[in-house]
């Protein structure tokens, strides 16, 4: 019974980093996408989203049925509840990268992003990617330096997310209101997806240490 129960957790360690591996690509294919005003490739990027939404309902359901079935304790314990919050996190990148996406799709043929903040945006999906690979390394590996380089990144974002809102509010600025405003949601939806990065990377520090508070020099 325990070597069963073993499989099914290594199992759900599967899905895991199978859909940190989704979510990296939906990033990276939405953010050329973003670049290029390309809509095809953003259709497809909003298309694929559905796979991870499937694939997360299908982890969560799994995890429940582990928790029913064999009644697992301390540290099983965490494992299964710690993912059923992980797969939330990554769900909410693959919809975060689909919102990207789906700028694109609504501003073509023009572009986004105006040219002036488009090296800032370039910046923040690189990152972003990053974390989204460094993530699934962490799945693999728990290996808690990971951790700590996912929070490092993502201050990067958050530093690159308050320079678009500085640019917003210069007087240089003299984007129309519609521009204004995609700008800041894009901003947004890429500083919140380096912030999920964060928050599996808390629920690891969680699995391996069982301390919620993870001490990783994370300010955020």
């Amino acid at each position: 019974m325990r070597k069963v129960f073993q499989a099914e957790l290594q199992t759900i360690g599967e899905e895991l980093i199978n859909l940190s591996k989704l979510v990296a690509e939906a990033m990276e294919r939405a953010y050329e996408s973003f670049a290029q005003a390309d809509t095809q490739l953003a259709q497809e990027v909003i298309a694929a989203d559905a796979r991870i939404d499937f694939l997360q309902n299908k982890l969560d359901e799994h995890a429940i049925d582990v928790l029913a079935l064999q009644g697992p304790v301390a540290s099983d314990l965490r494992m299964i509840v710690g993912s059923l919050r992980m797969s939330a996190s990554l769900e909410r990148m693959g919809d975060l990268a689909r919102h990207i996406a789906q700028l694109t799709r609504l501003r073509f043929p023009n572009q986004v992003a105006p040219e002036s903040v488009q090296p800032t945006f370039a910046e923040m999906a690189r990152l972003n990617i990053e974390i989204a690979m460094k993530v699934g390394e962490l799945l693999d590996t728990r290996d808690l330096a990971i951790a700590a380089e996912i929070i490092g990144l993502n201050k990067e974002i958050d530093d690159l997310h308050a320079s678009v809102f500085k640019a917003i509010a210069s007087e240089d600025w003299n984007e129309s209101a519609p521009t204004t405003t995609d700008v800041t949601l894009a901003s947004r939806y890429m500083e919140r997806f380096g912030d999920h990065g964060v928050s599996v990377a808390r629920k690891v520090n969680y699995l391996v240490t069982g301390e919620w508070e993870p001490n990783l020099n994370d300010s955020v």
